[in-house]
């Protein structure tokens, strides 16, 4: 399974292993790629990846996390990732990119930050400005925007980033979310902005090409999102087209959460089965032979790793032979391959 190809719309990624979003805070002051990204990607690819999905870049300027962070905002930005995309290519993987805004969560030391309401994340974060609505119609359309520019930069797949505490998912949680307008209050209020700003990503996007959507399925507090209520904001968006659902957790708060191999499994087994979309598990997975039954049971459609492609940019490699799966290695590193 692990090593079995999908086709998602008219993309066929080569097997069920992707790199998960992973900030590397390593830009240039402008938002541009360099070097840094060029061989961390390229190395991936190499190691047998199926799926690369590249960092969170923001959409805007304060959409940011921090002043290193990769941008996707103008047309400069396109050609360095560009570079990276058309090289990873050469080896067979699926390029994706995440589109997002760090809203509150922005640490920039010259902008603002902005939310849906005027409640930082701590208080060692600044007061973010409360988003007015042409406000937020300005940043949708910056996500639609920077869909074209992903589009002109080579990339495969696109992934909405709706979770860990940032812009889209502060919408979303009622923890963050105090507004009294159509922005705010019941689920098909705080659900608006992420549903607007898929539809304005579709309206430029490819329809033969897969849409990601990343969220954060547990608040792990009080009052916040749940499972269960993941499903029903999930469902307001099931009729716009979304193909794959990144099923994270976490990061709207400073929560405690009971970290174990697989504790996030249970969130993406969950929306598979309730309501169809195709899933990406995520969180603490380092054994193939984990990832391979995550998949034989029907839990996932893809197996998204963070720190264990950190630590091992040829996992796939080292996988494929555990699993005892004759996968194609680089020619140049042919000497160096597995006897199985």
């Amino acid at each position: 399974m692990l090593f079995t190809p999908i086709k998602i719309k008219d993309i066929t990624i080569k097997n069920r292993i992707m790199m998960s979003p992973m900030c590397q805070y390593s830009a240039d002051k402008d938002g541009l790629a360099n070097s840094w990204h060029f061989v961390h990607y390229v190395s991936r690819a190499v190691g047998g990846v199926g799926l690369i999905m590249v960092e969170a870049t923001a959409v805007e300027s304060r959409g940011r996390i921090t002043d290193r962070d990769l941008g996707i905002w103008n047309d400069q930005q396109v050609e360095p990732l560009k570079r990276i995309v058309d090289e990873c290519k050469k080896h067979g993987v699926t390029m994706g990119i995440q589109l997002a805004h760090a809203g509150r969560k922005s640490e920039v030391a010259d902008e603002t930050p902005v939310a849906p309401s005027a409640i930082n994340w701590s208080d060692d974060y600044k007061l973010p400005h409360e988003l007015t609505k042409e406000e937020i119609n300005a940043i949708v359309e910056k996500f639609k925007d920077a869909a074209v520019r992903a589009l002109n930069a080579g990339f495969d797949a696109i992934e909405i980033h709706a979770a860990h505490g940032y812009l889209l998912h502060e919408f979303l949680s009622p923890l963050s979310n105090k507004r009294n307008d159509g922005y705010g209050g019941d689920i098909t209020n705080r659900v608006r902005m992420l549903k607007e700003v898929i539809e304005a990503v579709k309206k430029v996007w490819p329809e033969n090409k897969p849409l990601f959507v990343r969220v954060s399925s547990d608040d792990y507090i009080e009052g916040g999102i749940d499972i269960d209520e993941m499903i029903k904001i999930l469902s307001y968006i099931k009729p716009l087209g979304v193909d794959v659902i990144d099923a994270s957790s976490g990061g709207l708060l400073n929560a405690k959460i009971d970290l174990y191999p697989g504790y996030q499994i249970k969130y993406s087994e969950k929306i598979k089965s309730q309501l169809g979309f195709k899933t990406a598990a995520v969180g603490l997975i380092t054994k193939a032979e984990m990832a391979e039954q995550i998949l034989k049971d029907g839990k996932a459609d893809l197996i998204a790793l963070g720190r264990e492609l950190l630590r091992n940019p040829y996992w796939p490699l080292y996988a494929a032979h555990d699993l005892k799966e004759d996968v194609e290695w680089p020619k140049q590193y042919e000497r160096g391959k597995f006897r199985v």
